[in-house]
């Protein structure tokens, strides 16, 4: 069965006004950085968002199954939220349930993803934390001088190839697009942090954060750094 994509949230037309505002009182990008690909605050038909050098971003990207057509009816509803906040929590909660073939259980798979996730680490991005659940993937990390958009597709499009590779498929592998929120502050920036290296403790996968085998958490010292080995 072809896999159905899941449908788009609805238009917002306030959206270009508020992102209209955004701008206003932001700082202008520079040419520089417009041409490396950096779009400041943008919107995509409902939520804004922005993109520029030296954010934190809080990106959640998702297998193509992860709602799956079959199972419409447990979900459908919860793109009909009207508040922004609310639905993202309730889409979020729906990914815990683990539906779909959750390809990111296998060990092999969640290693060769964790993997490509470090690879340019403090080269391209710093990475703050993650967690490779198991059909999604929570990812925090500091945008250097590549868009993030750039690094999600590079990520998403190496990943895919492997991981059909593995395990025998083909076709496509994660769903279009992804979730990101802005970091604000420090205090946010730990929230975020807590949310995502708890997430397999919440849904019942581990008892503590560092037993979970596909996290930042278990690399954090007695002074909660993260210490990523060479």
């Amino acid at each position: 069965m072809n896999q159905k994509r899941l449908p788009s949230l609805p238009h917002n037309p306030g959206v270009r006004d508020l992102v209209r505002g955004k701008c206003k009182g932001s700082r202008s990008l520079s040419q520089e950085d417009t041409e490396r690909g950096f779009q400041g605050w943008h919107e995509g038909g409902y939520l804004p968002h922005r993109d520029e050098p030296g954010l934190i971003q809080f990106v959640t990207f998702r297998l193509v199954d992860a709602f799956p057509e079959t199972l419409r009816s447990e979900w459908e509803a919860l793109l009909k939220v009207e508040n922004d906040r609310q639905r993202h929590i309730e889409l979020e909660a729906y990914l815990d349930k683990g539906r779909g073939e959750c390809f990111l259980r296998q060990p092999e798979i969640a290693k060769m993803i964790e993997d490509s996730l470090r690879f340019r680490h403090d080269k391209d991005y710093e990475l703050s934390a993650w967690a490779i659940m198991p059909n999604h993937v929570h990812l925090l990390f500091k945008v250097f001088e590549t868009p993030m958009s750039q690094l999600i597709d590079a990520w998403k499009g190496f990943t895919a190839k492997q991981a059909n590779r593995l395990l025998g498929r083909k076709g496509k592998f994660w769903q279009a697009g992804y979730w990101d929120t802005y970091i604000r502050s420090a205090e946010h920036e730990q929230r975020t942090k807590n949310y995502i290296e708890g997430n397999p403790v919440k849904v019942g996968l581990a008892v503590s954060q560092k037993e979970w085998p596909w996290s930042s958490a278990r690399f954090r010292d007695g002074y909660e750094r993260l210490c990523l080995p060479d």
